[in-house]
Order: C-alpha cells, then sequence, then structure tokens
C-alpha cells in the first residue's frame, strides 16, 4: 500500500485509528474547492472510458464553456487577480 501511494495509484495510506480523521480532513478540503468544477472532472473521467476520442474532446469542450459561465469560476479569477483566498459556492 505504501508503495502504490508512493507511485500515486492511491490518494494516502492510513491506519484503522486515523481513518476517520483522515476522511473528514480530505472533505473538509474538497468542500472548499469549486465543487461543481469537481463534479465535472468527475463525470469526465467516468465518461472517458466509454467514449471515443471525438465525444470526449466535445464533451471537454461543452463543459469547458459551462464551467467559464459559472459562479465558482467568476470567483476563482477575481480571487486570483485580488491574490486572495477564493471563496467557493458550488454555483
Amino acid at each position: 500500500a505504501a508503495e502504490a501511494e508512493k507511485l500515486g495509484m492511491i490518494y494516502k495510506v492510513t491506519t484503522v485509528d486515523t481513518f476517520q480523521e483522515t476522511v473528514t480532513t480530505l472533505a473538509h478540503t474538497l468542500a472548499q474547492m469549486p465543487t461543481k468544477a469537481l463534479g465535472m472532472t468527475k463525470r469526465l473521467l467516468n465518461e472517458s472510458m466509454a467514449n471515443t476520442l471525438d465525444q470526449q474532446l466535445d464533451l471537454e469542450s461543452k463543459l469547458q464553456i459551462e464551467a467559464a459561465q459559472s459562479e465558482d469560476y467568476q470567483e476563482g479569477v477575481a480571487a486570483f487577480v485580488a491574490k486572495r483566498k477564493p471563496e467557493f459556492k458550488g454555483k
């Protein structure tokens, strides 16, 4: 398991004793991220297994346009320009 973690095949190796804390920390980290964009990324990964290259590129193009119109995208750009931490709302 440690080797798989080192190679990037798995996220993190944890013990039974620290499992809940590790999961809670990860959930908190993910909740602070642009969750709509994370969902789009997950969709792209899941659909890539069955899509042709053209289908995948079309889907990526569609989702890029959708993401660029989101409130979280606007917040991310504004935060970057202002050199502050973004406050994503999942919109």
